[in-house]
């Protein structure tokens, strides 16, 4: 009997459903079209046995209203870069502390070195993930899902 799919949501919060397009400089020229691919080329024979989900939101409540659902629908893990919310939001932090998926916290910039700043060096976030990846642009989705398969599965 074949495995049963590990069911991965992927969930952006504000400003990155114009991931690509918005500050490439910064967050670069890949949109999240990329991501399934590059899951594929990092998981090799296994990403078979994984099916992505995604969503984005501009509001926080529409984040929480997802990742609520996630948890009704038995997602089995969760990759979230929530953006600014990362710094601020202790409702998408408490949610992530009941829902009790495992998560992987992703940014496509390094935080630490967002010196400029020091409110985006702070994650509410962190504290409710098995894991940060940050720095390492639209390439870290897809570090995450391999984290979690390799947790999960490996």
């Amino acid at each position: 009997m074949a495995k049963k799919k590990l069911r991965i949501l992927v969930v952006n919060g504000p400003n990155l459903g114009h991931l690509g397009v918005r500050q490439p400089e910064i967050y670069g020229t890949q949109g999240m079209d990329a991501v399934p691919g590059m899951v594929c080329d990092l998981l090799g024979k296994n990403a078979a046995e994984v099916s992505l989900e995604f969503f984005q939101s501009n509001s926080e409540g529409g984040i929480i209203d997802r990742l609520t659902k996630a948890w009704e629908d038995k997602v089995d893990a969760l990759v979230v870069n929530a953006g600014a919310y990362t710094h601020t939001s202790l409702a998408l932090a408490d949610c992530l502390a009941w829902i009790k998926l495992p998560c992987v916290e992703v940014h496509l910039s390094n935080l630490a070195a967002r010196t400029d700043d020091p409110l985006r060096q702070r994650s509410f976030v962190g504290r409710h993930s098995i894991g940060v990846i940050a720095g390492f642009g639209i390439l870290g989705y897809g570090l995450a899902v391999q984290a979690l398969w390799k947790r999960l599965r490996g």
